[in-house]
């Protein structure tokens, strides 16, 4: 009897259910007065180091306009859900940080939920989804010539413990030659190669 691992399974039998899959979740997220463009921002800033939490970096990840990237920071703002601040040590330069009442509807967030779904799969499966999904992610970025947005603790110039004399550390980015914490080392930068 065949297993199902030995059967050809075509590409489109893959992406069909994934933009279903997608569609359901971009619906879902027109519910607690946001739309998907803010989703999108929050997660972003939920996920991002001290470094990539700036308008511009937002800009990047989402593959948006400047107007685009503008409008919806405003709408963020003006909704409670995040607030601008100056970058320390570089006064024209801006930081976007989540409010307690943005962390707080992340807890809603319509991705977790299928987060969830995914937490019901096998642990074989899951493994095999993941690394194929991260296969499929850096093929798209690598034709498309766009940042990876990765983890700091997987970039070229994260060095584990490079600081651990620092109270800021223990590690250390050597792009920036800034120390990293434990943290930072599991958030998304701007600045990602990877390693």
């Amino acid at each position: 009897m065949a297993n199902d691992d030995d059967d050809e399974v075509s590409a489109e039998m893959i992406v069909w259910p994934l933009e279903r899959l997608a569609r359901l979740i971009r619906a879902r997220e027109h519910e607690d007065a946001l739309n998907p463009a803010q989703w999108e921002a929050l997660r972003y800033l939920d996920r991002a180091n001290g470094f990539s939490n700036s308008p511009g970096a937002l800009t990047q990840y989402l593959g948006a306009t400047k107007g685009t990237i503008s409008q919806t920071v405003m709408a963020l703002e003006r909704k409670g859900f995040i607030t601008k601040a100056a970058r320390e040590g570089e006064k024209r330069s801006v930081t976007l940080v989540l409010t307690p009442k943005g962390k707080s509807v992340l807890a809603k967030d319509p991705w977790k939920q299928l987060a969830g779904g995914i937490d019901d799969l096998g642990g074989k499966t899951r493994r095999r989804l993941a690394k194929g999904l991260k296969e499929l992610l850096a093929g798209e970025l690598k034709r498309g010539k766009l940042k990876s947005f990765g983890l700091c603790a997987s970039c070229r110039f994260f060095r584990e413990k490079g600081r651990s004399a620092d109270s800021a550390g223990p590690h250390h980015c050597m792009l920036l030659n800034l120390p990293l914490s434990a943290a930072d080392s599991q958030r998304i930068c701007v600045e990602h190669e990877p390693g």
